[in-house]
């Protein structure tokens, strides 16, 4: 089931999505949806079946939750980019995660990625993305851009969180694919393009094979010493490495396919 959000009567509104169409589900954002099932112990799939209206309407996806907080791993990879001090973040039984946000940093489909004045090395981190329920539950499963200042963080690690955390700097979308729909999270092919104007001036692919950590351990980790909340999001890493030479610019175009959970396509943007 692909569930997100879609702008319907005014409001914000979670939506089951077909093909081309979506089934709104009336009083509900997917935080309201998440919060609620939770209060009630009920079965998210089976509430959406409840719940959502039967016909069918044309609407684009939008930011398909408003996340409490999200966090994201880096370094979850296999490959020999980087120095030695990424080689030991990738080894070392601790992975690396991070604070990347909340709700307020994040952008949906068609929405404006950021981009910091003060770097000169700006790219897009395509990867897959869960949605968290209670206790670190996996409800879902949709694809991200962590948006990074790639040369703010080279020149002291120190600096992470300015080179992670900006207006813009995390893309999310276009739906989650609940859980119980993706058999396998680690066969997901991951695609991206950078275009500016008719060109294309990027194009990267990887598995989420590749991946070196679990998406468990990743969680427990996220989790220790720290009860994230319900309905926030854990962006899982990227294996797509942008050179430098085609670091974002504003109106470049950054587009994320994943296998089995659509297409994200985001305009980059000067961050205020």
């Amino acid at each position: 089931m692909k569930l997100g959000q879609i702008d319907w009567e005014g409001r914000l509104t979670a939506a089951v999505f077909g093909e081309g169409y979506a089934h709104p589900v009336p009083g509900y954002t997917v935080r309201e949806l998440i919060d609620e099932t939770e209060r009630r112990h009920a079965d998210l799939r089976e509430f959406l079946k409840e719940h959502a209206i039967k016909g069918q309407l044309e609407a684009a996806p939008r930011i398909p939750i408003t996340p409490r907080e999200v966090w994201a791993c880096g370094c979850t990879y296999e490959t020999d980019a980087g120095d030695d001090f990424y080689q030991r973040a990738r080894t070392a039984p601790r992975p690396e995660i991070f604070f990347k946000g909340t709700h307020r940093v994040c952008a949906g489909p068609g929405g404006k990625i950021g981009l910091r004045g003060d770097s000169t090395f700006m790219a897009p981190e395509p990867g897959l993305a869960v949605l968290l329920g209670s206790h670190g539950r996996i409800l879902g499963y949709t694809l991200a851009n962590d948006v990074s200042a790639r040369d703010i963080e080279r020149e002291n690690p120190l600096y992470l969180s300015q080179s992670k955390v900006f207006t813009g700097c995390c893309a999310l979308g276009p739906w989650f694919v609940t859980a119980d729909e993706v058999a396998n999270p680690y066969s997901i092919g991951i695609h991206c393009q950078i275009r500016r104007g008719e060109t294309a001036l990027f194009e990267g692919s990887c598995s989420t094979a590749r991946m070196s950590r679990k998406i468990e351990v990743l969680i427990e980790y996220l989790l220790r010493a720290n009860p994230v909340p319900a309905g926030s999001v854990l962006l899982t890493g990227t294996g797509i490495l942008v050179p430098e030479e085609v670091a974002l610019q504003p109106e470049d175009v950054v587009t994320i396919a994943g296998d089995g959970l659509g297409t994200l396509a985001n305009e980059a943007a000067l961050a205020g």
